[in-house]
């Protein structure tokens, strides 16, 4: 079977280095091949977000399909606090995205954004 590659967005506006820290340790103990990029301090993307954010961008091979991994990043979002209701008062505790399954771009605006251009020229991603 073929490894699928993913690349993934992480972001988080409040206690971000925390956050981000315990991410990063749960997805290398699922996907032993992710490499990161360093995080980049943004300025929020549209209004109501508390500022600054903490992103950054990860690379990965797996096995599982897209709607798994998807669960997986949700459960460690979850694991970090992650409220339905902290949208609405401008909190990201921890947001992860999945941006590309194999050659599918899965959020085409945020393959746009500065800091997932960057990330993915930090950590060489095999992206076209």
């Amino acid at each position: 079977m073929t490894p699928h590659t993913c690349l993934l967005c992480l972001g988080s506006n409040l206690d971000a280095a925390i956050r981000l820290s315990a991410a990063r340790s749960a997805l290398l103990s699922l996907f032993p091949d992710i490499r990161f990029s360093p995080e980049m301090v943004t300025e929020a993307i549209g209004s109501g977000f508390l500022s600054p954010f903490h992103n950054q961008v990860a690379h990965f091979t797996t096995l599982l399909n897209a709607e798994s991994i998807r669960a997986i990043l949700k459960d460690i979002e979850q694991a970090q606090g992650r409220l339905p209701e902290d949208k609405a008062n401008g909190i990201v505790k921890l947001d992860i995205d999945l941006l590309m399954y194999d050659d599918c771009v899965l959020k085409p605006k945020d393959m746009e954004r500065e800091f997932v251009i960057e990330g993915i020229k930090m950590i060489n991603a095999p992206i076209q």
